[in-house]
């Protein structure tokens, strides 16, 4: 544990420790420290587990059809160049007035759901990651079961930029404990309606998408018949799923990623007193360095404990924040740029969006292949991440 001062605070501490190349000039956040535990502290290490016998079966994907690229962002001040030096950002996608969060997320459910040839009645649980919702209550994923007129639980899962990786966890648990056999998971966010226009530096980092997955028991159905080869079956469970996985939070490092207002513990006025405050607020070097270490860190445990190589990678899909993060991420890994998934130029960072939109992608692109090896990590607000290695 860090010790401070009485009048040294834990951001102080943060402030030592940022990494000078940053995501964007850090912006204003809450000044009161949290904790004297700093996000790294050896007490604060994610848990590990792996979840055998589940394997997603197919994918889908929506954004919004307006298409903003950083030349339109000039008109509101933002530097063009600086976004693409700084970012790798061409351009990402606002959903327009009347869309909401649940709108995305039913797109992306269908297309989904067409992938992995399923209907919507066999489908026995609803996930939805997002920090965006429609609505404080009902959930979001309580709107796309209505909308979708399944028969099943649904709930939604609040971890922001890491939260389709808890979902995904979390589905990955009902499969494979034989709770469920169809588990819609899908992650979605409208960013553009937590960014303040006036934030010239966070404004233009952030898009609107929504992705889709669908988890289902990695056993074939003949495989489970009677003239199936034990033996081979078990053989067959311990080589799918996810091999090995890590979910962790950091709350000390809270302020240097959130919305203060909005919540109980500020709720927004009617006189405006905290507008400013109903905004994402960042500090851009902070979170650079953490999800840098984060990152480093887990997938090297996961990876560890998966008993597998960096080189045995096929694909490594990381949230979709930054490129600079991306390439600062996956070099210790030795892992080569080919071998990394980006369409963060498309779409900027779409927070819980990000990983299932780009997992879409790459299997539409013939970037997977059954058997192959993927390292997922979702990390952000929070602070929060989970990081997976899965066979795909």
């Amino acid at each position: 544990m860090i010790e401070t001062s009485s009048n040294v605070t834990a951001n102080d501490l943060a402030a030592k420790s940022v990494n000078e190349e940053s995501t964007a000039e850090s912006t204003a956040v809450p000044t009161e420290a949290a904790s004297t535990v700093m996000p790294g502290d050896a007490t604060t290490r994610g848990r590990m587990g792996n979840l055998k016998g589940v394997r997603i079966a197919g994918t889908g994907s929506y954004v919004p059809e307006r298409i903003v690229t950083n030349e339109d962002l000039a008109a509101l001040g933002c530097d063009s160049d600086w976004i693409v030096r700084r970012t790798g950002i061409l351009q990402r996608r606002h959903a327009e007035p009347g869309q909401a969060t649940s709108d995305l997320c039913y797109e992306a459910a269908l297309r989904c759901l067409e992938n992995a040839n399923v209907s919507v009645d066999e489908i026995d649980l609803i996930l939805v990651a997002t920090i965006t919702p429609d609505h404080p209550t009902p959930s979001t994923a309580c709107h796309l079961q209505r909308r979708l007129g399944a028969v099943a639980p649904a709930m939604d899962i609040g971890a922001a930029c890491a939260g389709f990786m808890y979902a995904l966890v979390t589905g990955a648990q009902f499969v494979s404990n034989g709770n469920a056999r169809n588990v819609l998971v899908i992650g979605a966010d409208l960013m553009s309606r937590t960014v303040d226009p006036e934030d010239k530096k966070t404004y233009p980092l952030f898009g609107d998408a929504a992705g889709a997955a669908l988890l289902v028991p990695s056993i074939k159905d003949e495989c489970q018949s009677s003239d199936c080869n034990g033996a081979a079956a078990e053989s067959t469970v311990q080589s799918d799923g996810l091999l090995a996985y890590q979910l962790g939070s950091e709350g000390c490092g809270g302020e240097m990623l959130c919305i203060p207002a909005g919540g109980s513990r500020s709720p927004i006025t009617t006189d405006g007193e905290n507008s400013v405050s109903r905004y994402l607020q960042m500090d851009g070097r902070g979170v650079f360095k953490w999800a840098v270490r984060v990152f480093d860190e887990s997938a090297k445990d996961v990876l560890r404990a998966a008993n597998v190589s960096s080189d045995q990678l096929s694909l490594v899909v990381l949230h979709q924040a930054n490129q600079r993060i991306i390439d600062s991420a996956v070099s210790d890994l030795n892992v080569p740029p080919e071998k990394v998934f980006v369409n963060l130029d498309k779409y900027g960072n779409t927070s819980g969006a990000s990983i299932p939109l780009a997992l879409d992608e790459a299997a539409r692109a013939g970037r997977l292949t059954e058997g192959d090896l993927l390292l997922l990590c979702g990390f952000g607000a929070g602070l929060a991440w989970g990081t997976a290695l899965l066979r795909w």
